[in-house]
């Protein structure tokens, strides 16, 4: 309705401006909170570098090809079925494939010959004081001997046929008896038929004098050949090869556990341990999962140490080797460690084509 003075009613009304609503304050992080999302982050970057810095996969490969160790050389083979220490293995072979006789010149040779990086034998020291190259310490189980290998002389183990007693028939044949006569070797002979090859020496008995009598005789040895050269046996005779020689690469069950223990402990920050350096390690394969970076990590880090990796057969008993194309495939992809085998002739092409 107009006024009378003829000016309009404003027909618009001023709404009040509503208060501004204040935001709740929020309340401060407590410290118990603060602490655990600290943690949990300091949790996951740990794992996170432990995931990194053990991740094979992550690290690749170096394209080279596992090396092959040739256990005895190239030796009879039989099966593992019930077998405990005393077992004499010449009593159970596979039917032979081969004319060849562990711990001997030929077998060696036929190893080095189908392709083997390294030959394993075993040592006996003689009555003589000689170190004749010799599984057993007694005589019955292989020859036509008897009694302990440390009673008799050089010269009249020599005389032994040291496959009279190999059969795979329950004692029905004996396909090597009368051509073993004469081929028990001393050491002597082994190292220098074999110049500049890798060697590995097995004294077979644990008496620490056996070992000072052995690292008597490599000490007569030209520097450069030591490093050829690894032994491994007893607790004790180890520790009586590495006091007269501590440059020579040793392997025994306390080196073992004692770097194992210690790197499962370290190893996951890439700290390879003391008692680790300059080893020979026998893993089985069965444990070898285990250990932090394996495979390609772990051997990474051992050779920067010069320790070298043996992987071995199932959990190590009684000398399982890789010795057919079933038991190569369980080799980890792009292995470049050593392969423990009792069948060189087998497996050798296996590697090449790795």
């Amino acid at each position: 309705m107009a006024q009378l003075d003829g000016s309009e009613e404003s027909s618009s009304v001023v709404a009040p401006v509503p208060a501004r609503r204040r935001r709740p304050s929020r309340r401060p992080m407590s410290r118990r909170r603060r602490s655990l999302i600290i943690l949990l982050a300091g949790v996951l970057g740990l794992a996170g570098f432990v995931y990194v810095n053990n991740s094979s996969w992550l690290a690749g490969t170096d394209g080279q090809r596992p090396l092959l160790l040739a256990h005895r050389g190239l030796a009879q083979t039989f099966g593992f079925e019930g077998m405990t220490n005393d077992t004499c293995t010449a009593e159970r072979i596979h039917q032979p494939e081969h004319p060849y006789l562990e711990n001997t010149l030929d077998s060696m040779r036929a190893a080095f010959d189908a392709g083997a990086d390294i030959v394993e034998f075993d040592v006996q020291v003689t009555r003589d004081g000689q170190l004749a190259v010799f599984h057993d310490a007694t005589l019955e189980c292989r020859t036509d001997g008897t009694g302990r290998v440390r009673d008799h002389t050089m010269a009249e183990l020599r005389r032994l046929d040291v496959g009279h007693k190999y059969t795979a028939d329950g004692g029905s044949s004996f396909p090597f008896r009368g051509r073993g006569v004469g081929l028990m070797p001393t050491i002597e002979e082994v190292v220098a038929a074999f110049p500049g090859r890798e060697l590995l020496i097995h004294p077979k008995n644990a008496d620490p004098t056996e070992g000072e009598r052995l690292a008597a005789y490599l000490a007569t040895l030209p520097p450069e050949r030591l490093p050829t050269l690894t032994v491994y046996g007893g607790d004790e005779l180890i520790a009586a090869v590495s006091a007269r020689l501590p440059g020579i690469r040793v392997m025994s069950k306390a080196i073992i556990k004692d770097c194992l223990v210690r790197y499962l402990g370290v190893g996951w920050t890439g700290y390879v341990p003391d008692s680790c350096v300059h080893r020979q390690l026998h893993i089985p394969e069965t444990y070898a999962t285990y250990l932090w970076g394996w495979p390609h990590r772990f051997l990474d880090r051992m050779r920067e140490v010069d320790t070298r990796v043996v992987l071995v057969a199932g959990s190590g008993d009684f000398s399982e080797g890789f010795d057919d194309a079933e038991a190569w495939s369980r080799l980890p992809d792009g292995y470049s460690g050593v392969v423990w085998t009792n069948r060189i002739d087998r497996v050798a092409g296996l590697a090449d084509r790795r």
